[in-house]
């Protein structure tokens, strides 16, 4: 295997599947037995999830609502989606943990990073919540961070496309894929990727950064397993 930590972070609107709203059972099982495939290969597999299809706090701020009010709301949807996903997870025989970073005792524990390497290393799949717990931060930082407190080996992220263009392959047939790329080209080109807070903490931390689709079934193991799929962005 060519990981043995990974961070894998989805987006909140990958579990709406072909819906347009909320949470698609479906998607959130075939999900479930991917991490399941990784995990079986004792694999560590920790997991920050958004919450996009459910609320998202740009959406508050579009409708005049306080950007630090609408933040908080989608930290709550993130959630909503960490649990749904703890519980399928569950219901095929895996043990989880969630961490979530505003405090939530009855249905998370706190974040603390001595606990979630503890539960990595005993075989628990550690799901992390409520973003970085701060307004103003996405989920994309939220993974990049957790995955440096963990250190993790590298962070997995899952997306509905194959790797990273240069131009959105869903509207560009011509566009063209990157194997690998620096942050600083990705910066440089526009690619839009992660936002800036999170691409900055994966390069000043040497993080490296794998961009797959995850809706293949399959691509993850194949990613842990180090197969040439996706795009790999590295210092």
């Amino acid at each position: 295997m060519k990981y043995k930590r990974i961070l894998l972070k989805l987006s909140g609107e990958a579990l709406m599947g072909d819906k347009q709203f909320g949470i698609d059972n479906a998607r959130l099982m075939q999900y479930a037995s991917e991490i399941k495939e990784v995990v079986d290969q004792n694999i560590q597999v920790a997991i920050v999830i958004g919450g996009g299809n459910i609320f998202r706090g740009v959406q508050a701020e579009e409708g005049g609502m306080d950007r630090t009010q609408g933040d908080y709301m989608g930290m709550l949807a993130t959630m909503i989606n960490s649990m749904a996903l703890q519980a399928a997870l569950e219901s095929i025989g895996l043990q989880t943990r969630l961490q979530s970073a505003i405090s939530m005792k009855e249905v998370a524990e706190p974040f603390v990073k001595r606990r979630a390497v503890r539960h990595l290393e005993k075989g628990r799949i550690v799901i992390f919540g409520a973003g970085t717990g701060n307004p103003f931060f996405t989920t994309d930082s939220a993974g990049a961070l957790r995955a440096i407190e963990i250190d993790a080996d590298v962070i997995l992220k899952g997306t509905r496309v194959d790797g990273i263009y240069d131009a959105d392959p869903e509207k560009n047939p011509n566009a063209v894929k990157y194997k690998k790329i620096t942050f600083d080209e990705a910066y440089a080109k526009g690619l839009n990727v992660m936002d800036m807070t999170a691409f900055t903490l994966c390069k000043e931390n040497k993080m490296d950064l794998v961009v797959f689709d995850m809706n293949t079934p399959g691509n993850l193991l194949k990613v842990v397993q180090g197969a040439d799929i996706g795009t790999t962005v590295e210092v």
